[in-house]
């Protein structure tokens, strides 16, 4: 079996008016925790449904396990675990019908997996798929997705509706998975699922990927980032003025500022602060969400 475990190529989904895919190229392999992040109407649920087989592309085409994801779907299904972004459950009753059912059509006879997903999401089973909140619906979605313990996840928004506890449960147990081996490609636009949990993220906007961040590498070649708070209006205008680092970002209603710093340079920046009335200094490390911000403000650059 290839180590590249999804592939998708040239993908294009023109649905007009600038909305759509266009051109998407990656790939994920074996093993590995691939996130896609970017605005509402950015292309992260078309293209986890072309991934599902549920569209056809105009151009380009998507593969999981060698197999093409529009003409052998049923097949793929049998591998992967899914969540919609948006999730309408069959009129089957309760939670435990909908289970039990998808538990048979699985062919799963051991239980014991499904309980603990249950217990871990406080998921009460016996209430109504129609009356449940949309919290309950989404830890019903996660449990039918990962309770096969399948070789691929393709996860939509998968914390929506989730409560922080609920949250990192969640990335716990995406944890877990990769720690198996299993595949995840994982869309969201809270970026400490990704920070926690990814390999790489594909930025994408209107469509076009932008970016393509490799996490295990990206902290390493940045330079450290402080955020300094100064008492006054004054000191904070006069240290942004004469400063000689670079200001990645500057709040000046709370008197704050993020500064970057060279890892030889920190003590340069001790000496300077020395000069202001200080409120407060503190190590702000980078993330993904900083990568991403500032890739939007300079437009963006199409991923090799």
């Amino acid at each position: 079996m290839p180590d590249e475990i999804i592939k998708v190529s040239g993908l294009t989904k023109d649905y007009g008016n600038g909305r759509g895919i266009f051109g998407f190229d990656f790939s994920v392999k074996r093993g590995e925790v691939f996130g896609i992040v970017g605005t509402n109407g950015s292309g992260k649920t078309t293209t986890l449904r072309h991934l599902m087989g549920f569209l056809n592309p105009d151009s380009g085409s998507c593969g999981i396990m060698g197999l093409d994801c529009r003409k052998h779907a049923r097949e793929i299904m049998q591998h992967v675990g899914y969540v919609p972004g948006e999730i309408d459950f069959p009129d089957v009753g309760t939670g435990t019908s909908f289970l039990k059912i998808q538990a048979e059509f699985m062919g799963l006879k051991d239980r014991e997996y499904i309980s603990r997903l249950v217990n871990l999401f406080k998921l009460d089973t016996d209430a109504s798929l129609r009356r449940m909140s949309k919290g309950m619906k989404q830890k019903t979605a996660l449990v039918a997705a990962f309770m096969s313990r399948p070789e691929v996840l393709l996860l939509d928004e998968p914390s929506t509706g989730l409560d922080p506890l609920m949250r990192d449960a969640l990335i716990e147990l995406i944890l877990e998975e990769k720690a198996r081996g299993t595949t995840v490609l994982m869309s969201t636009h809270i970026f400490k699922e990704l920070d926690d949990t990814a390999d790489r993220v594909l930025f994408i906007e209107n469509g076009r990927q932008i970016d393509l961040a490799d996490m295990h590498s990206m902290t390493e070649t940045l330079p450290q980032r402080y955020r300094l708070g100064f008492k006054t209006q004054d000191d904070f205008d006069s240290f942004a003025a004469a400063t000689a680092f670079r200001i990645a970002r500057a709040n000046p209603a709370h008197l704050h500022m993020d500064v970057e710093i060279p890892e030889q340079s920190v003590s340069g920046l001790f000496r300077e602060i020395g000069n202001y009335d200080m409120r407060y200094m503190k190590y702000r490390p980078f993330t993904l969400e900083d990568r991403y911000t500032e890739m939007i403000e300079k437009g963006g650059k199409i991923s090799a």
